[in-house]
């Protein structure tokens, strides 16, 4: 990876990413949490910024955190029966709303990821949910916090084919897209599920959108960079952000032509959430798909072969690779993730710390056993 380039702060670095995409059509931004991305997408709006008030114009459309403040739930305190999400009017964010038909633009993308229904009164400015139950339809429902993300992901895609259409005047002003972690807490499957999708959208863009993209999910980041610049086409750059803890400043690295690879992304969050004790139901989804693809590329058929069998619980390595197989099969929901119970979690980290040993990794990505760096 190539020395960074030093900004003394964000209006510098939102600068230097507009002049760099005078010459590019994406940049792709992996930063950790606090690194500052979502204040970098506010500030690189800000630059468009000109005059103010009923005349104030913009050129960025974005999504982030602030993108979803833009949705107030009213639960109907009182009737406790007509639940409806209220979108702020004010906002240029829901411009066309009432004549671009929204409704039938987010259905087909939001039907992709999850089974509730929706209908916009573009009047009240407000949505309404329902969802069938054995053949019975339900009317004003909650949905979930993690299903309201992904209504307005779906809604802000809808949004962006809007702009991507030179011919609609609703969104022309748009010239630059900037999107601050779509989605958070993202399982690897889902993680590569809204990258691809996301990716097919900006590759039938024109080349006069400008995009940038940050997340602090490294497998989101990796089929970013990898998607978009399957296209040669599509002149796309990738970088890590960083901030400096003594001056404040932010860096700019150049990650090279392949910033990850999915199967040792895959293994760091691993790590980290072994670490943290945060583990869920799902990371044993992660592990299997790891296991499966080291498996392939030593030329096994089954995962199993990559299990140690020199373990004295296990000498043959029967027992962890039955849990995989049972445990990596549940039907678990992306948005409502389960934490792993005690017992699996000590047999995750085993199993995860065995394999990590066993193969030559950098030892600087997984400098302990998870299980003694997470132990209370």
């Amino acid at each position: 990876m190539k020395a960074g380039q030093k900004f003394a702060d964000l209006q510098a670095l939102a600068n230097h990413l507009r002049s760099e995409l005078a010459s590019k059509n994406t940049l792709v931004l992996y930063g950790y949490n606090g690194t500052g991305k979502t204040r970098l997408s506010m500030a690189f709006k800000d630059v468009g910024k000109q005059g103010s008030g009923d005349g104030e114009a913009r050129d960025t459309l974005y999504f982030n955190a602030f993108t979803e403040d833009l949705f107030q739930w009213d639960n109907d305190i009182h009737g406790d029966n007509d639940r409806k999400l209220k979108l702020n009017a004010k906002s240029r964010f829901f411009d066309g709303l009432a004549e671009m038909e929204m409704d039938n633009r987010i259905r087909p993308m939001l039907q992709r990821y999850a089974d509730f229904d929706f209908r916009i009164d573009t009047e009240e400015w407000e949505v309404r949910f329902r969802r069938t139950v054995d053949g019975q339809v339900i009317n004003g429902i909650k949905i979930s916090r993690g299903e309201e993300n992904i209504f307005v992901w779906c809604f802000f895609l809808a949004i962006m084919q809007l702009a991507i259409d030179p011919d609609i005047e609703a969104y022309r002003w748009v010239k630059y897209v900037y999107i601050d972690d779509p989605i958070s807490s993202l399982d690897e499957h889902n993680a590569i599920t809204v990258g691809n999708h996301l990716a097919h959208l900006l590759n039938k863009a024109d080349n006069s959108l400008k995009v940038v993209i940050s997340s602090h999910h490294p497998l989101f980041f990796n089929v970013m960079h990898n998607e978009l610049d399957a296209r040669k086409s599509k002149k796309v750059s990738a970088h890590f952000l960083s901030r400096s803890k003594g001056d404040g400043s932010y860096a700019l690295a150049y990650t090279g032509a392949t910033p990850f690879f999915h199967h040792v992304a895959v293994l760091t969050e691993l790590y980290k959430a072994c670490c943290s004790g945060e583990l869920y139901t799902y990371h044993f989804n992660m592990l299997r798909s790891v296991l499966e693809k080291s498996a392939s590329f030593h030329g096994f058929t089954n995962f199993s072969a990559c299990i140690p069998t020199d373990n004295a619980e296990d000498p043959d390595g029967v027992l962890h690779a039955r849990l995989i197989n049972i445990l990596s099969h549940g039907n678990y929901s992306l948005f409502e993730p389960q934490p792993m119970l005690e017992e699996n979690k000590s047999y995750f980290n085993k199993i995860l710390n065995s394999f990590v040993q066993r193969y030559p990794f950098n030892p600087d990505l997984f400098p302990q056993p998870a299980e003694v760096v997470g132990r209370k």
